[in-house]
């Protein structure tokens, strides 16, 4: 995995209330060997990318800010992540995975140390009964600390996922274009039906790692539609930096700067990259 500079053009800083902001990675991993590992992990890193290494691909790539979520063979254990949160100080924020089943006191926990959010990776998964505990307890929980749910998942099981976070509240942060079939790219029905969601004003989605949903052509068919559908307001974009399973053929340099094709205006670049993640995250404090 090789560092590089982007050739990208850097969105104008804007000044916020911790100081200068140049851009937010919304999606990123840390990694260190050492850390407890899952035991139904379905992969298995066999390098480091640590808070040291992040912070340089933030710095070379014209970015201030970013966004640690908790990679699924970590499991519950969100001890590396949190160590990287502490390295970044107001730089990072972090999106844990927890038990459901988690005291509201630990929950407050996490969001002393940099928590904003808790990841659902719902990816080779049944989908969980979210309409009944301890689920809707546990949602209700997060949007009293103001956090959101990622969830990564196809979109076609996207409408059992959202309908039973949205009655309690919750806002949802929807991973890597909402993921349409690899094969039907944008015109996906069940992409096309998750649309509609645009009219619930409290749902995000991630133009993230476009190599997950198929290829760079599904990600600039699929733009616009979510531009038109959710508004700009409502889109933020990550890196997936170090990109898992995907190492030897994606780096930071080169996605960074193929958001400057998909997204060639640069005042909608600037509120993904600035505006929307600095207020969902709370950078602001």
């Amino acid at each position: 995995m090789v560092a590089g500079h982007s050739s990208a053009a850097r969105p104008a800083a804007r000044v916020h209330a911790r100081g200068l902001c140049s851009g937010v990675d919304s999606h990123a991993h840390v990694i260190q060997r050492g850390y407890r590992m899952a035991k139904d992990r379905r992969y298995t890193p066999d390098y480091d990318a640590t808070a040291e290494d992040y912070l340089s691909r933030l710095d070379a790539n014209g970015m201030s800010h970013g966004l640690l979520v908790q990679p699924s063979f970590y499991g519950t254990d969100n001890s590396c992540m949190l160590d990287a949160l502490r390295v970044g100080g107001e730089q990072l924020r972090g999106v844990a995975v927890v038990d459901p089943q988690i005291s509201e006191h630990d929950m407050w926990s996490l969001e002393a140390q940099g928590i904003v959010g808790v990841r659902l990776n719902l990816i080779g998964k049944e989908i969980p009964r979210f309409d009944a505990d301890p689920w809707p307890t546990f949602f209700r929980r997060a949007a009293k600390l103001n956090w959101h749910v990622e969830a990564q998942c196809p979109s076609a099981k996207l409408p059992s996922v959202l309908e039973p976070m949205l009655a309690c509240g919750v806002d949802v942060v929807v991973d890597h274009f909402a993921l349409p079939d690899p094969l039907r790219g944008a015109g996906d029905p069940a992409f096309q039906a998750f649309l509609a969601y645009g009219r619930r004003r409290s749902i995000w989605v991630k133009i993230s790692a476009h190599y997950r949903a198929g290829a760079q052509s599904v990600a600039l068919a699929a733009y616009p539609m979510l531009r038109d559908s959710f508004g700009v307001g409502r889109l933020i974009w990550g890196s997936d930096w170090p990109h898992t399973n995907f190492e030897h053929a994606q780096d930071y340099a080169s996605n960074r700067a193929f958001l400057e094709t998909l997204v060639p205006d640069a005042e909608e670049r600037s509120m993904i990259l600035i505006d929307n993640p600095w207020a969902l995250f709370r950078f602001a404090g």
